[in-house]
């Protein structure tokens, strides 16, 4: 199962950076979106410590794909924070060096075992599907939203991942019924500080039904886990169509 996700983020790494610039982003939409999309550019960065542990981890289902697949999941992810840096530069602004929302993130992951985590990061797959998915509606075909629908279409592939190693994780119906408590208490709660921290450029840009979308991926995510289900990874692919 885990060399068909090693292959995929393999033939992914290739794929060049898309082009960005700010052409098609209303004025008004300039300063809240430079914003957010610097405070997630800071929340795609780093992950290197989970690299480390999983080399150590004897988890259930961890084997060598499963250990290379990660390692290229994390460079995915830095992948993505170029392509935010770009589009906040293009923007006009400046990188942060730390965002109040990442460094909560951070904590969360540290609290507990290996398994929270990884846990931690699906999810944050669940805020950027939602969010991203979101801005990419709204701004349309200019190059920032066919970015964004770029790094939405890795997240959801990330998602699948991760729901994938915690299905293997929870064999048992008590070890389901720990995964359903822990990621309704853990996604509720990121839910919540997203959507407050950025409410300003879900107004600004007049997006309606955050809230909603972001709980729908979260059930869902629990009926993917919970199922027992395994989904393959879409076959790998060399760009992502907008």
């Amino acid at each position: 199962m885990w060399s068909r996700w090693r292959e995929y983020f393999e033939v992914n790494a290739r794929r060049p950076l898309p082009p960005i610039d700010a052409e098609g982003i209303a004025a008004a939409w300039r300063a809240p979106l430079m914003r957010s999309l610097a405070i997630f550019q800071v929340g795609e960065s780093g992950e290197g410590r989970i690299v480390q542990e999983i080399e150590r981890s004897r988890l259930a289902g961890v084997d060598a794909d499963y250990r290379a697949a990660l390692k290229l999941f994390v460079k995915e992810e830095g992948r993505h924070a170029r392509i935010l840096a770009a589009m906040v530069r293009g923007l006009g602004g400046s990188l942060r060096r730390s965002a109040w929302t990442d460094r909560l993130f951070v904590r969360g992951r540290r609290l507990l075992g290996l398994r929270l985590k990884l846990l931690v990061l699906l999810v944050a797959e669940v805020i950027g599907i939602g969010f991203y998915g979101l801005l990419a509606e709204r701004l349309g075909a200019c190059p920032i939203g066919q970015a964004l629908r770029e790094i939405c279409g890795d997240e959801q592939a990330h998602l699948e991942f991760h729901c994938a190693f915690f299905r293997l994780q929870t064999a048992s119906p008590e070890r389901r019924a720990v995964f359903t408590l822990a990621w309704f208490v853990v996604a509720a709660a990121a839910c919540v500080v997203v959507l407050v921290d950025h409410r300003a450029t879900l107004r600004a840009l007049a997006i309606d039904g955050a809230p909603r979308r972001l709980w729908g991926l979260v059930t869902a995510v629990r009926r993917r886990v919970c199922s027992g289900e395994a989904v393959a990874p879409a076959p790998a692919r060399a760009s992502v169509a907008a």
